[in-house]
């Protein structure tokens, strides 16, 4: 390959690498998910940033430190989503739907341990709400 057909090659190339992060399978009742998990302060904050893409049934699992209410915004985000707040027994507190590039906060009604964000509507379409529980959930501590 010359030079100028191996530049135009790397220059067409997505700027952005994402770091390999753990993945672990989940579940809400039928409905098996594929989640990354993001469990350092490095990953809750990048989170889906600068994603264009995001399969149907995979989505980010973010793990925090201590139960609380936490909230999450989109900065950075290309996908539309919805996020699940969900207490330290597994069970959905709430859902919201998320717009794409906006600094709008969308909070937990309770004390999250874990939010569970997938393409916006995820949840809806399913029919799971607050009290639904995500199996699989307790994986995400151990997930490296």
């Amino acid at each position: 390959m010359n030079k100028e057909l191996t530049a135009a090659v790397l220059l067409a190339l997505p700027t952005v690498v994402y770091a390999q992060l753990p993945q672990i399978q989940l579940n809400a009742g039928i409905h098996v998910i594929r989640a990354e998990v993001a469990n350092t302060p490095e990953s809750r904050m990048k989170g889906l940033m600068f994603r264009k893409t995001l399969g149907t049934s995979d989505g980010m699992l973010f793990v925090f430190d201590e139960p609380q209410r936490q909230c999450m915004w989109m900065r950075n985000t290309y996908v539309p989503l919805s996020v699940a707040f969900i207490d330290a027994n597994g069970a959905i507190l709430n859902v919201e739907d998320m717009e794409p590039l906006t600094e709008s906060s969308h909070c937990a009604a309770g004390a999250a341990k874990y939010a569970l964000e997938m393409n916006k509507g995820w949840f809806a379409s399913r029919g799971l709400k607050a009290g639904t529980r995500i199996g699989g959930i307790e994986k995400a501590a151990s997930a490296r």
